[in-house]
C-alpha cells in the first residue's frame, strides 16, 4: 500500500527524489479556479488538479487540506500532474464498505444520466442509480423514452440521499437506491395517513388510464374515473404535469395511495337529478350506442341509459339512434345510490 506522505514530512523536504507516479501524497489548496486546482507540495512544489481528475461535486477553498495523487512528476510548466479523484478512490472503497456496514443513508451527486438510470460517483468511486430505485417523487411516470432521459438529466447535479443496494470491489460494481434511502420515512408518513383524509400533491406523470400523483414523497394515481364527476375522454386534457391538485385518499394499499379529486367536491349528479321524477318527459341527445342500448345526456352531468328492452321487440338500437340525434324521452327510474336514471322512449 502506497504511504501517505504529510504536510510535515513536505515541509521538512522528506525524499524529494522518491515521488513515483500513483504515490498518495497531501498538500494545501493555493487556489480554486474554473479549470484547475493548485497545491502546495511542499518541498516537491506546486501541484496542478485538472478539472477531469477534480471529482464531481467535489468542492474546494483555498486553506484546505487534500490528499492527491501523483499522475506525473513534473510537466512542461515545472508543476507536478496531480488527481483528486484518484487519491479519493484509493480510500473510496473503504468508505463505501464501512457505509453499508452502518446502513447509512449518504447524500449523493448525480453527473449524468442514460435512459436505465442516474450516473454517480461517491467518494472517487463511480455507480449507478437505475430509474426502478428512484424514489416516488423522482420516477419518470412517462412512456416515451426520449421524455425519461429529459426527466433523469432533470435530477443531475441536485443532491439526493441514497442507500448503497449492492457493491462489488472485484467488479467494480456499486448501485445506489433512493427508495430504499425514503423507506423508513415513507412508512411513518404512511401510517398518520387513512382512507378519507383529503391531501395535496403533484402530478408526477399523465397516462391513459390516470395520473400519477406525489403526496410528501408518497406515489398516488387518480383513476381516470376519479379525476371529475362528469367523463373524462382523456386524462391529458384535464391534467398536467407539475399541477398541484387536492385529491381524497380512497384507498391504501403497501406504500401506494389511489386518491380522487372529484371526491373533494358536491357531486353535481344528485343536484340536477333532484331536478327530475319519474314520468317527466326530457329532452336528450344521444351520446353513446351500445348492443344493450343508448346512452342520452339530460343535463350537463347526467347520461341517462334507454335500455334496449324499452325500444319494441326486434328494434336495433344502432339502427334507431344516431350519435348526437335530440329526441325526446320518459324518465322510468331514478337511482340516487349507484347514480342511474332509465329512461323509455315517449310515446
Amino acid at each position: 500500500m502506497t504511504k501517505t506522505l504529510t504536510m510535515d514530512e513536505l515541509l521538512a523536504g522528506a525524499a524529494v527524489n522518491a515521488l513515483e507516479i500513483g504515490a498518495v501524497i497531501e498538500g494545501k489548496v493555493l487556489s480554486v479556479k474554473k479549470n484547475e486546482i493548485l497545491v502546495d507540495l511542499g518541498a516537491y512544489g506546486v501541484g496542478m488538479v485538472p478539472r477531469r481528475e477534480i471529482g464531481f461535486g467535489k468542492k474546494y477553498e483555498a486553506g484546505d487540506t487534500v490528499a492527491v495523487s501523483i499522475v506525473e512528476p513534473e510537466l512542461d510548466n515545472g508543476y507536478v500532474l496531480l488527481s483528486l479523484r484518484k487519491a479519493a478512490k484509493d480510500r473510496g472503497w473503504d468508505e463505501i464498505q464501512k457505509v453499508v456496514e452502518e446502513g447509512k443513508t449518504i447524500e449523493v451527486l448525480p453527473y449524468d444520466a442514460n435512459r436505465g438510470g442516474l450516473l454517480i460517483e461517491y467518494e472517487g468511486i463511480r455507480g449507478f442509480m437505475p430509474v426502478s430505485q428512484l424514489s416516488a417523487e423522482h420516477y419518470p411516470r412517462v412512456t416515451d423514452k426520449d421524455q425519461i432521459l429529459r426527466r433523469l438529466h432533470d435530477l443531475v447535479g441536485k443532491p439526493m440521499v441514497a442507500q448503497v443496494l449492492d457493491v462489488d470491489q472485484k467488479s467494480n460494481k456499486l448501485i445506489f437506491s433512493e427508495r430504499e434511502a425514503v423507506k423508513d420515512g415513507l412508512a411513518d408518513r404512511l401510517t398518520s395517513l387513512k382512507v378519507g383524509d383529503v391531501v395535496k400533491g403533484v402530478i408526477t406523470g399523465i397516462v391513459d388510464f390516470g395520473a400519477f400523483v406525489n403526496v410528501d414523497g408518497i406515489e398516488g394515481l387518480v383513476h381516470i374515473s376519479e379525476i371529475s364527476w362528469e367523463r373524462v375522454a382523456s386524462v391529458a386534457d384535464v391534467l398536467k404535469v407539475g399541477e398541484q391538485i387536492e385529491a381524497k385518499i380512497i384507498s391504501i394499499d403497501k406504500d401506494r395511495l389511489s386518491l380522487s379529486i372529484k371526491q373533494t367536491k358536491p357531486d353535481p349528479w344528485l343536484g340536477e337529478a333532484a331536478k327530475f321524477k319519474i314520468g317527466d318527459v326530457v329532452d336528450g341527445t344521444i351520446t353513446r350506442i351500445t348492443p344493450f342500448g343508448a346512452f342520452v345526456q339530460i343535463s350537463p352531468a347526467i347520461e341517462a341509459l334507454v335500455h334496449i328492452s324499452e325500444l319494441g321487440e326486434g328494434n336495433n338500437p344502432e339502427k334507431l339512434f344516431k350519435l348526437n340525434e335530440k329526441k325526446t324521452f320518459t324518465i322510468l327510474e331514478i337511482d340516487t345510490d349507484n347514480r342511474k336514471i332509465s329512461l323509455g322512449l315517449k310515446k
